[in-house]
């Protein structure tokens, strides 16, 4: 007589069962410093945001290219995860480098010399 063990389970050798998907290697550290590059966009620590937010594109570009290569095998909320970072760290970026153009403009007196600046008093 046969009797059925309720703890071995036959492994499944089907053709059409998904390959189990991952999450992208960066997706979350440039997540984080896409985030850190807008706090750190702020006046005296402007270049911060400019270095965190570089390096979050540069983590993204790689990410972004593995994705592309082989899409079923990355998870898609990572790769959402990886498209939000990256959105973050190009605002990061903008923001950081407008307001370091504006302390070297101050630095060095150029605004103060604008005639607009005289309207304000």
């Amino acid at each position: 007589m046969e009797e059925h063990n309720a703890d071995h389970i036959p492994a499944q050798d089907n053709m059409f069962s998904q390959p189990v998907q991952q999450n992208l290697p960066n997706a979350t550290k440039v997540l984080i410093l896409g985030i850190l590059s807008i706090i750190f966009s702020i006046w005296y620590v402007s270049i911060i945001g400019v270095i965190l937010s570089t390096i979050a594109l540069t983590l993204s570009g790689k990410d972004m290219s593995l994705y592309k290569s082989n899409s079923s095998r990355y998870t898609l909320s990572s790769y959402n995860n990886l498209k939000a970072g990256r959105i973050c760290a190009f605002i990061g970026l903008t923001v950081a480098i407008v307001f370091f153009v504006t302390i070297v403009l101050v630095i060095f007196g150029i605004l103060a010399t604008l005639p607009f600046w005289g309207m304000i008093d």
